[in-house]
């Protein structure tokens, strides 16, 4: 069974959310701004709060975001109620912890707990990069573009009819949330390492380089949009591939986490050009490749091909084919996608590819 719904949660008449056991699956985004508490707080006050599922650290603690649980801890659930922000790119760790959370409940068939999606905006907007896996790759993820253009509750729509989700699913429209209406999507850090505004347009390509020996600025105030490492040396004898909507400069960083931590690490900054459409997924993939065939000391490690999921693009890193043929790939792969994308949709707008 499905549901969406334009009421804010704590309307909802649901016997399951007024009398039940609930659980809430939740990050430092279920803040509710018109009445300064958290999401949970909603249950805490009717007596019937069970557990809160959240990262364990503190929010902003780089190398933490992931929200433990366990089938015991969800099987004595009447309901669970979810609130994340995801940001737009199908490796998030929050929006994985999600689709593990709903593989879990399948699992438990009639005995499941319902399950309610508190919907955010996409600070990623509507637009899409990228393409659909096409071998198996990270566990948790759905078939939809790098970059995909849905908000969580369409994600999780989707996500329901890959699975063949038994348990009933129903989600609270994002215009119904006072925190949509009142802050823009990115105010709240979504994670430790996505902290602001340039963070998502960045993630779709950025997040690869975690599978890389390159660090993209993890552990400094700029993840995504620095990427350095101990062995580059920026010259002026470089010659980075050019992309529309970005510049670069070099630059250079001492992480206080992550790769390299307290290391000097040398790279380039991408400034990203007002008004413009900047292709992150597709920069990247052509940065990567330059790196190869530059530096020796760059290392690409075996669960970036896993990410990635597409037999052509890591062909196009591997030197063996030209970038128009991976470009064309990825254009006929986005309108592939879109295509597949609005049977899910639950907004009026729809997601569309850069031009």
């Amino acid at each position: 069974m499905f549901s969406f719904r334009t009421t804010p949660l704590e309307d909802q008449l649901d016997k399951t959310l007024r009398e039940g056991r609930i659980g809430c699956f939740c990050t430092q985004n279920c803040w509710d701004t018109a009445r300064g508490r958290w999401m949970y707080d909603i249950f805490r006050d009717r007596g019937n709060l069970a557990t809160v599922f959240n990262p364990r650290e503190a929010e902003l603690t780089p190398g933490t975001n992931h929200i433990e649980f366990d089938m015991e801890q969800v099987r004595d659930l009447d309901g669970i109620v979810v609130e994340i922000q995801d940001v737009g790119s199908r490796y998030f760790n929050y929006t994985k912890d999600v689709f593990h959370l709903m593989e879990m409940l399948n699992l438990l068939g009639d005995e499941s707990p319902s399950l309610y999606i508190v919907d955010h905006i996409n600070p990623a907007g509507r637009v899409v990069e990228g393409t659909i896996p096409s071998v198996a790759g990270e566990m948790f993820v759905p078939k939809v573009a790098h970059r995909h253009g849905l908000t969580l509750g369409e994600l999780c729509n989707l996500y329901a009819s890959e699975i063949g989700a038994k348990f009933p699913l129903h989600v609270i429209s994002a215009m119904a949330t006072d925190a949509s209406r009142q802050l823009m999507p990115w105010t709240i850090a979504p994670a430790s390492d996505l902290p602001g505004f340039f963070s998502a347009y960045l993630y779709s390509g950025g997040g690869l380089w975690n599978n890389t020996n390159v660090n993209p600025g993890i552990g400094t105030a700029r993840p995504y949009e620095y990427i350095g490492a101990p062995f580059l040396k920026p010259s002026r004898m470089d010659r980075l591939p050019e992309v529309d909507g970005a510049l670069v400069r070099p630059c250079s960083f001492t992480p206080a986490a992550g790769r390299y931590a307290g290391q000097w690490c040398f790279g380039w900054q991408i400034l990203l050009i007002p008004g413009e459409n900047y292709h992150s997924l597709m920069h990247t993939l052509q940065l990567v490749r330059y790196f190869r065939e530059v530096y020796p000391a760059f290392e690409i490690f075996d669960d970036f091909y896993i990410k990635l999921a597409d037999p052509v693009l890591e062909e196009y890193i591997r030197g063996s084919i030209p970038f128009d043929v991976a470009r064309e790939h990825i254009k006929l792969e986005e309108q592939k996608w879109i295509r597949k994308a609005k049977r899910y949709l639950l907004y009026e707008d729809a997601p569309y590819r850069m031009k």
